[in-house]
This record gives structure tokens, C-alpha cells and sequence, in this order.
């Protein structure tokens, strides 16, 4: 929330989906999203405690940065893991999987990041309407 200048609390303004912790807007550019998925191991539920905290410290980072809009792993099997990113290349994204413990400590046996050309929805990033 951002504090108006009465003391009030306004929402957070999202253009397309980005937006800082403090509630501003990030400047202005091209944003895409993009997907990172992950490969797991098959023991990825057995050892990822170890890791997890450190895991999540980096993903949550990327979130409150404005670049990470969500993430998690599959169920039921638990062999892969979807991050959506928003931001302006995917070296970003790249970055990020090269960083995060999970790969670095194989509990991911491979990644892919791709970029999403969204078009339906409040945070697509080309909105697309019929007719």
C-alpha cells in the first residue's frame, strides 16, 4: 500500500504487473513475462529442506524487486517447478536459476526459461481483445 498525502492508504497501481515493495512504479520499459521451469530430480522432496530457506530468500527477493510474480513446484509428482517472471530480458531470469541453491545444488536437473507472450488477463503484457 502507498500512503497518500492525508495519511491514507491507497492500493498499489500495477502497469503490467510491476510494481516495487515500497508500492511505485518501476521506470518505465519493456516488460515481458517469462517462464522458468525447472526439471527436478527425483529426490527433490527429500532433499530440499536443506535448501529451501535459502531457496526462498532469493525468490522472495526477486518478488519484492518486482520481477518474480510467482512460483512454486507441481503436485503429485513433484517433478517440476513453474517461476513467472516479469521483466525486460530473459538474462534476468537466467541469472536467477544460476543463483538459486535448488539448481546449484542439483535438485534441479535441468531449467528452461521462455518467454510469454500473455495476452488475456489484468497482468498481460499485450492485451488482446476479440474484434
Amino acid at each position: 500500500m502507498v500512503a497518500m498525502p492525508d495519511g491514507t492508504l491507497a492500493p498499489p497501481v500495477w502497469v503490467s504487473g510491476r510494481i516495487d515493495a515500497s508500492g511505485h512504479v518501476p521506470s518505465p520499459g519493456v516488460f515481458v513475462h517469462f517462464l522458468l521451469t525447472y526439471d527436478l530430480a527425483p529426490d527433490y522432496l527429500e532433499r530440499r529442506g536443506e535448501f529451501r530457506d535459502a531457496h526462498l530468500a532469493l525468490a522472495w527477493e526477486a518478488q519484492e524487486r518486482g520481477e518474480l510474480i510467482l512460483a512454486g513446484a507441481m503436485a503429485e509428482p513433484a517433478d517440476k517447478a513453474v517461476l513467472v517472471f516479469d521483466c525486460e530480458t530473459a538474462e534476468l531470469v537466467q541469472l536467477f536459476a544460476a543463483r538459486d541453491p535448488y539448481v546449484l545444488n542439483g535438485l534441479v536437473r535441468a531449467f528452461h526459461v521462455r518467454q510469454w507472450n500473455t495476452v488475456v488477463g489484468d497482468l498481460a503484457t499485450n492485451p488482446v481483445r476479440p474484434g
